[in-house]
């Protein structure tokens, strides 16, 4: 036979839905086996997997330190299954540091909120807090429910950077969820930013960031960018200082990934 003529044959085989044996699989040969994932156990929706971490389950603050002091607990009011900003005892900070992680956190602004824009409700979630001098990637926290403000800084948003996919934020007096993936940023050796940090937010079931990359630690004048390499970092909780009643926290535990 001529060469030439085995690749027109080889093609008339396969349109004719022929098989050549040289080319053939199994269907194990695209099955993976290892590594085995690891068996989690789940609860009830919103409650900690059984490998996680829990931060607050509504007995005390005992995972927290004032950022103020670290020396100090978290002066923060217990009450309940519930915590609350007591302003002018500054932020909280967890013991831990984290790198990679899942997240779940709960937050509550009061009924009887008054004031309005960035005035009204406003806390924020730091997702890697890497003080001092920068305080660290800011998921906003903020009565976003019928409350005009500037988009990348209402509920939902990487604040001062990306604005939320939607706003899904419920009346004050309701609790509102969040959901997050964070992974951290990269440094190489020298110190230079390798990989920037990435996120992905759920807000009451809502996405409302979507793999977000981001620019580098919040900064509230000017833009964002990395100006310094760290590893993992505490989570850290924003005493706003606002005149209006404080916002408050329940079921936060956390899964590093």
């Amino acid at each position: 036979m001529n060469c030439k003529a085995l690749p027109t044959l080889f093609l008339a085989t396969l349109l004719a839905g022929g098989t050549n044996h040289a080319f053939a699989q199994k269907p194990e040969d695209t099955e993976q086996w290892k590594p085995v994932p690891k068996t989690v156990v789940t609860k009830s929706s919103g409650q900690a997997p059984a490998d996680a971490i829990v931060l607050f389950d509504g007995d005390n603050l005992n995972q927290w330190l004032s950022v103020k002091d670290s020396t100090q607990p978290a002066q923060w009011t217990v009450n309940g299954d519930v915590f609350t900003v007591k302003k002018g005892t500054g932020n909280i900070r967890t013991k831990q540091a984290f790198g990679d992680y899942q997240l779940h956190l709960e937050f509550r602004i009061p009924k009887n909120i008054t004031g309005k824009g960035q005035g009204r409700g406003n806390s924020g979630l730091f997702l890697a807090s890497i003080g001092p001098g920068d305080d660290g990637y800011e998921l906003q926290i903020l009565d976003s429910y019928q409350n005009e403000t500037y988009v990348n800084g209402q509920a939902g948003s990487i604040y001062k950077q990306t604005a939320p996919l939607a706003n899904p934020t419920k009346a004050p007096g309701e609790w509102n969820l969040y959901d997050i993936a964070w992974k951290a940023p990269r440094f190489k050796a020298d110190g230079s930013l390798e990989t920037p940090a990435m996120v992905t937010v759920f807000l009451n079931g809502v996405l409302v960031q979507n793999h977000t990359i981001l620019q580098g630690p919040t900064q509230y004048i000017g833009k964002a960018s990395y100006r310094k390499a760290h590893g993992a970092a505490p989570i850290k909780l924003q005493d706003h200082g606002d005149p209006s009643e404080p916002i408050s926290y329940r079921n936060i535990w956390i899964r590093p990934i």
